[in-house]
């Protein structure tokens, strides 16, 4: 099988539907980073707020710590120090929260903006091209059989529209029925030619 130089539009075709839908798997896939990224910038507070919270707590500990060491009174000293550190540590908390929140929704919205293409892909376009490929491979095989040629034309008789079929014969079905080789060639040419192919004859 070859491909038929004067079915090119249907070839183009094929081919040109292939690279659309490519470019709208690629472009999904970068709108679903870049909303994931976008959305994901909503977490710089939240890391801000960690790290002074952490930062502050540490702190605090560290003070209050150093105060206990003082004599008589540290114990007593130490107490303020202990509940500010832990309401430092709460606001980290928070922080950390805030980012987990963040990523959970950049995680949902990428994926509610890759469902629908890719389901239209995979559900629409997908089972389209796999049932083309095996037209495509059927008739190569129709095509190689002995009395392939003939059921080709025979389909050809049955599928192709009036004015094809008048423009390889007067009779057309007249020709077929004689055995015709050329009638017999150019109606199976002419079934081939709707996905593109042609015999090597």
């Amino acid at each position: 099988m070859k491909i038929y130089a004067d079915r090119f539009p249907t070839v183009c075709r094929q081919l040109l539907t292939d690279l659309l839908v490519l470019a709208l798997v690629y472009a999904t896939i970068r709108s679903a980073l870049w909303v994931h990224d976008l959305v994901q910038k909503l977490a710089v507070p939240g890391r801000k707020l960690e790290g002074a919270g952490g930062g502050l707590a540490d702190s605090l500990a560290d003070a209050g710590g150093k105060v206990g060491r003082v004599p008589l009174v540290g114990e007593e000293l130490t107490a303020p120090f202990t509940k500010a550190a832990d309401a430092a540590r709460t606001v980290a908390e928070a922080g950390r929260d805030q980012q987990e929140l963040v990523g959970q929704l950049a995680l949902a919205l990428s994926i509610a903006v890759l469902v629908l293409p890719l389901a239209l892909v995979l559900f629409g376009w997908l089972p389209l091209r796999l049932r083309w490929m095996r037209r495509a491979a059927s008739t190569k095989a129709l095509a190689t059989a002995p009395a392939g040629r003939d059921l080709l034309a025979l389909r050809a008789l049955a599928n192709q529209p009036l004015g094809k079929l008048a423009r390889i014969a007067p009779d057309v079905a007249e020709a077929w029925r004689r055995g015709d080789d050329a009638t017999v060639d150019a109606l199976a040419a002419l079934e081939l030619r709707r996905l593109g192919l042609r015999t090597g004859r």
